[in-house]
């Protein structure tokens, strides 16, 4: 009777992982070489989608300095110059600056209202306990779910019998009722994670609980102060449909209202070059508030994921 000789196996190089069969197990160069891969593929999906995200901003700026010959003629095209004066008939003559300095002065007054009341009733939400804590916390959270397309009529009324109609310091009070539930479900978790120790070590020198918050607590919250300012930012410099409802003056639009108006305008005289300089103008200082806080916005972001 006959027996096949079976060959000893390979014994694997000293210090490589050996598999149940006394085969050795795949080395380092291959999971370098299947990571190598994933990287590739990761960083092309990356390029892909900067490049989505980059090339209509980059054609809405270069097609601002066009004149509106170039812009139906050769769309994809460098400008043969920069026609500035698409820029200044878009300030001036399309009341650019009106709308833009009505947005900066309701921005500006509901983001600062936003962020002192959001961050005092965070902090009292996330640092004291009493009765009711959780239902107004969770309060706050129906109001993020709350479509704001069911309030505009009888937010319209509720303003207009107050007075505020058609009034800038009227869209800044809606503007922060508008942010708070976000702003104070965002700055509760914050304030969570931030260590008790150091408001405890005040208390203990004399502090008052006014103190203690805008001294102490208030600094050690400033990148979620940001990240939160950052988004409130972005959603009330971009708000349409509170101010078409809540603010008919055309003396005191803000930029939306400016542009919508400015596009249907020039739906009829053809003046494209100062519709796109305005969309730019608009789009500027979104663009910018986010580029300069952009690392602020991270860290606020990861802050409580570190803890």
């Amino acid at each position: 009777m006959k027996t096949t000789e079976t060959s000893a196996p390979v014994p694997a190089e000293s210090g490589a992982p050996v598999t149940k069969a006394g085969l050795p197990a795949p080395g380092p160069a291959r999971e370098k070489r299947e990571g190598t891969v994933l990287n590739v593929f990761s960083h092309g999906i990356l390029v892909v989608w900067a490049i989505m995200v980059a090339m209509p901003l980059v054609w809405a700026v270069m097609t601002s300095f066009k004149d509106d010959a170039s812009i139906f003629g050769s769309p994809w095209s460098l400008p043969d110059r920069l026609h500035f004066e698409n820029w200044s008939r878009a300030w001036t003559q399309a009341h650019m600056s009106d709308y833009f300095l009505n947005t900066v002065l309701v921005v500006g007054g509901s983001l600062i209202g936003t962020l002192v009341l959001g961050s005092m009733a965070a902090y009292v939400l996330a640092r004291f306990e009493f009765p009711g804590n959780r239902f107004i916390y969770y309060l706050f959270i129906g109001g993020m779910s709350f479509p704001i397309m069911l309030a505009l009529v009888p937010l319209f009324y509720v303003v207009n019998n107050m007075g505020l109609l058609n009034t800038i310091h009227g869209l800044i009070l809606v503007y922060i009722a508008y942010s708070l539930p976000f702003t104070v479900f965002f700055l509760t978790a914050f304030f969570r994670s931030l260590p008790t120790s150091v408001a405890e070590a005040a208390f203990v020198d004399g502090a008052s609980h006014s103190r203690t918050f805008f001294q102490i607590m208030l600094p050690m919250a400033k990148p979620g102060l940001i990240s939160v300012g950052i988004f409130n930012f972005l959603g009330q410099w971009n708000q349409y449909m509170l101010p078409t409802v809540l603010n008919t003056d055309e003396d005191k639009h803000v930029l939306t209202q400016g542009l919508v108006q400015l596009a249907v305008s020039q739906g009829y005289k053809g003046d494209w070059s100062g519709l796109f300089a305005g969309l730019v103008m608009a789009m500027l200082p979104v663009l910018a508030a986010y580029i300069v806080f952009q690392r602020q916005v991270v860290q606020g972001l990861t802050a409580g994921a570190l803890k």
